[in-house]
């Protein structure tokens, strides 16, 4: 993908910080960067929490990923893409994803859970104002929803890049969280005439509905076909 150079780092994980190290079951955490990557890439909505007029605000948003960092798009009178071209030197934010991998069923009340896979992303987000820059965060961001549509469609108008916004958020100050295995059921519990277990969830994908207004003879094309 051609566009503006993206910050690349050597290492294979993250720095930890006293925002990233978990308060409770530390031993779930990790800064492993294909581990983040992976679980950012597989996910199509994140949450994003700034601060307006001293109060919290978290907004689910789409996201797409280049290299080391995070690109969000909306509309230029959204309020976190207003505040961010707003703020100097950028809004302080933090973008959180989670995936719900399965329902832990225990004896206890107090031991159920789920198996699930997150990232927390502290730092500052900053407008996106460069036209190439732009022009490649719009492609990932359309390559994170389907890989392979950026080649598919009609590019953004002047009228329509003047109407979009985006903010690049960099993924300095990273970490996942994971949750995997079984019941934890105290000793005492384990002869209790309760069921306990796992409910697994997937995601799946049904055949693609064509659009009623299709231009005749176009085709599915082979990244749906694929997906």
């Amino acid at each position: 993908m051609q566009g503006t150079q993206q910050p690349t780092s050597q290492t294979a994980a993250y720095q930890a910080t006293d925002r990233t190290v978990p308060t409770r079951s530390a031993d779930r955490a990790s800064y492993d960067k294909e581990v983040v990557h992976a679980i950012l890439d597989e996910a199509y909505v994140g949450h994003l929490g700034f601060v307006r007029d001293g109060a919290p605000v978290v907004l689910p948003t789409l996201y797409g990923r280049v290299g080391e960092r995070l690109y969000i798009h909306g509309s230029t009178g959204s309020r976190p893409l207003r505040m961010t071209g707003q703020a100097d030197p950028g809004l302080p934010v933090c973008l959180t994803v989670t995936h719900v991998d399965a329902l832990v069923l225990a004896r206890s009340a107090f031991h159920h859970s789920i198996n699930y896979r997150s990232v927390v992303v502290h730092g500052v987000a900053y407008d996106v104002t460069d036209p190439e820059e732009k022009e490649t965060a719009l492609h990932a961001l359309v390559d994170h929803i389907v890989d392979g549509r950026s080649r598919d469609y009609r590019g953004a108008n002047k009228k329509e890049l003047a109407a979009t916004a985006v903010i690049r958020l960099d993924l300095n100050e990273v970490s996942a969280k994971m949750r995997t295995g079984g019941v934890n059921d105290e000793p005492e519990d384990l002869e209790l005439p309760h069921w306990a277990g796992l409910v697994p969830l997937r995601k799946g994908y049904e055949a693609p509905v064509a659009d009623a207004l299709l231009a005749p003879g176009t085709e599915l094309p082979d990244y749906l076909k694929t997906l």
